[in-house]
């Protein structure tokens, strides 16, 4: 059975729910918008289920599993926290898995109006999130690499949607970071892909960090992007400020990672305009306006 061939309903997860967590069965289901390596059904008020439906969800699902209980306890934000997990069966052939549920909305379907308390907020939880990792802990994929080993992805965001106005200086941010030492400190703790879709909000703040399966130890540079992909104009130098352990190489590399992953948004934001799969049209939005917080068009 391909994953083009299962069709995650809400009757198959009450199905499984029904066979392997009985005890779970009565909780209403709902279909959660959003996601690419996992379906997420809303389980209850305080549940979710996440059902695999790529190729490598399935291993990012038990990484999850694996760490998130080691670091949920110290995280000073909410995140998800497998409760149950779901095996293989003739109805479903992957694994799946029931998460505590992180109330909030989604950042790219709404915004940040308490820039200060979020740039706080965030710097709380990577400091609690960027220690030193265990010999055993996930080393990184396609992500945490130094950026000049990067560059081949970079090029190609950036011959797809680099604006011409400043695709120049776009251009010069990333041959900045390239150009920055690497990172000389122990593996740390790394979320590994904070973006829009990411993080929840409430209150006009930050409320939650989601979708973990990208974790790895290394270079916190990947994390602290997010001081201009998520946190919203004006805001980035209070976060600095706050995290207070970046030197000047870690925040150039930060900033090449910033104008990366913003590309990557304008890019899947405009595949979603177009009607393409795996296209996210409220990503467009989100990646223009991280790139001119990375150009400092703006308060910095």
């Amino acid at each position: 059975m391909t994953d083009v061939e299962i069709e995650i309903t809400a009757d198959l997860v009450r199905a499984l729910l029904r066979e392997q967590h009985p005890d779970f069965a009565g909780l209403a289901v709902r279909e959660v918008a959003g996601g690419w390596d996992n379906q997420q059904w809303r389980l209850g008020d305080e549940l979710a289920v996440r059902m695999p439906r790529t190729e490598r969800a399935p291993e990012l699902q038990r990484k999850e599993c694996r760490w998130l209980p080691v670091l949920a306890p110290r995280l000073p934000l909410p995140v998800p926290v497998p409760v149950r997990v779901g095996e293989p069966s003739a109805r479903f052939p992957k694994p799946w898995a029931v998460m505590t549920w992180v109330p909030g909305e989604p950042l790219d379907s709404t915004s940040i109006s308490r820039g200060d308390h979020a740039a706080d907020a965030l710097a709380g939880f990577l400091r609690a999130l960027h220690v030193e990792a265990p010999a055993e802990a996930p080393a990184g994929s396609d992500r945490g690499a130094h950026p000049r080993e990067c560059t081949d992805g970079f090029d190609h965001f950036f011959r797809e949607v680099a604006p011409d106005g400043i695709a120049d200086d776009i251009r010069a941010v990333w041959a900045d970071a390239v150009a920055a030492p690497g990172w000389e400190g122990p593996p740390l703790w790394v979320h590994g892909d904070l973006h829009p879709a990411n993080v929840v909000v409430s209150d006009g703040t930050l409320s939650g960090v989601i979708d973990f399966g990208d974790m790895f130890a290394g270079d916190p540079a990947w994390d602290l992007a997010a001081a201009w992909v998520i946190l919203p104009a004006g805001a980035a130098a209070r976060f600095f400020d706050a995290y207070a352990r970046a030197d000047e190489a870690t925040i150039r590399r930060a900033r090449g990672l910033a104008a990366l992953k913003s590309l990557f948004l304008v890019l899947m934001g405009r595949s979603g305009d177009r009607g393409l799969p795996g296209g996210k049209p409220t990503w467009g939005p989100a990646g223009r306006a991280a790139l001119d917080r990375v150009l400092g068009r703006g308060p910095v």
